[in-house]
């Protein structure tokens, strides 16, 4: 089903809440012995409305793609993994990085997320996860412990 929200989206006052800088995010795993790329499964559909919200958005009871705000709104998300993120987390929306600098932390510091996870009731898209890793894609760039480096499957040969 899709349903055009422009009336709304125009109707409702912007959301200024900041996204992360990518290239800051990705630099973030340089130095890092291992990584965690973790995505969310269907993100914005774990964001429950409010109630009095319902009558605006039709049959979702779920924050729904299509308003204007949905990036910003789910990016709040970032508030509840703050001690994390002062420390070895990144969080894009949907998507996180849990970094470790030193293997052997690395047993401990995804756990936090998971307890926060499973603390808000949110759920991981495992097909899309990657744990305890020396590199992976995460946001769409190839990050190591050298930091950015090329895609393989984005690279066209000519």
């Amino acid at each position: 089903m899709c349903i055009d929200f422009r009336d709304l989206s125009e109707a409702c006052p912007k959301d200024f809440y900041p996204l992360p800088r990518i290239d800051q995010l990705v630099d973030s795993t340089f130095g890092c012995e291992l990584l965690s790329i973790m995505d969310a499964s269907q993100g914005y559909y774990q964001i429950m409305l409010a109630l009095e919200d319902y009558k605006r958005v039709s049959c979702y009871v779920a924050m729904p793609f299509g308003l204007k705000n949905t990036r910003a709104i789910y990016q709040w998300v970032d508030k509840i993994f703050r001690p994390q993120i002062e420390r070895n987390v990144k969080v894009y929306v949907d998507d996180m990085l849990v970094k470790s600098k030193e293997a052997k932390d690395h047993i401990t510091e995804p756990e936090e997320i998971f307890s926060v996870l499973r603390n808000y009731r949110l759920k991981l898209n495992l097909g899309k996860c990657s744990f305890g890793v020396q590199g992976g894609s995460f946001l769409e760039f190839m990050v190591t412990k050298r930091g950015i480096e090329a895609n393989p499957l984005k690279i066209k040969l000519y």
